[in-house]
């Protein structure tokens, strides 16, 4: 699939109605649109397909699966046979087991529709996660370590890519290749806030470390005109 730019818009709203608003808003100057459990959980499968038909744009569905592989397996069945999505993520901390049954549900789905097989990602550490917070629930390396371990797992498990901070990526790159796809929240433009991302970078810096995609949301979606925030890191990141 060809994908405009790299930025995916994060769409954080549970309201079906300001979704399309805004994926209609910024169809033309975004790469996609990140759709999470808030919004899921209000609408389902119905409200994404909503959404694609206001934008026409790839969809990265992000939900974090995370349970016993044959149940996992099963939920990647049924959103991916009803969303059609271009990315979808997992918890890589589920282990091998889960992600392979992943990657084998995704590839027969695709088979079955004859449909472009979703690009699994595994999720690491959550951007707003320091190192205090993984000590809390018994992690007692550093971020960077506990990112390149799952990172390499999830690779290993035959994943498409991760899901990583800006600050893994360049470490990340090296470790993996070229062709693992590495996207990252925690992007914030040089004039935007950080709000609750503690390891952030600004789209320039993150896509020169070695990101595919870029996760960017209230800078965009928060802006007063949603439209022109996106146009204008569109035309940072080719400056």
């Amino acid at each position: 699939m060809d994908i405009r730019n790299p930025v995916f818009c994060a769409v954080d709203t549970a309201d079906v109605g300001l979704a399309t608003a805004l994926a209609a808003k910024i169809a033309d100057s975004v790469g996609g649109l990140k759709l999470g459990l808030e919004f899921y959980a209000a609408n389902g499968p119905k409200g994404v397909q909503q959404v694609q038909k206001a934008s026409e744009l790839p969809i990265f569905l992000d939900l974090k699966f995370h349970d016993i592989p044959n149940t996992v397996a099963g939920a990647v069945r049924s959103a991916a046979s009803q969303v059609k999505p271009y990315l979808m993520t997992l918890m890589a901390s589920g282990g091998r087991a889960m992600m392979q049954a992943a990657c084998k549900a995704a590839a027969d789905v695709a088979h079955e529709l004859i449909v472009p097989r979703p690009l699994l990602l595994g999720v690491t550490v959550l951007t707003s996660m320091d190192a205090g917070d993984l000590l809390e629930v018994g992690v007692s390396g550093t971020v960077p370590d506990q990112v390149r371990r799952l990172a390499a797992l999830a690779k290993d498990s035959g994943m498409d890519g991760v899901v990583c901070s800006p600050l893994e990526v360049e470490v990340l790159r090296k470790d993996l290749g070229a062709d693992f796809k590495l996207i990252t929240p925690g992007v914030r433009p040089s004039w935007a806030e950080a709000n609750d991302q503690k390891r952030i970078m600004t789209p320039q810096e993150a896509m020169a470390a070695g990101a595919s995609y870029l996760v960017i949301g209230r800078p965009i979606s928060g802006a007063p005109d949603p439209a022109a925030a996106a146009q204008r890191i569109a035309l940072e990141l080719k400056s």
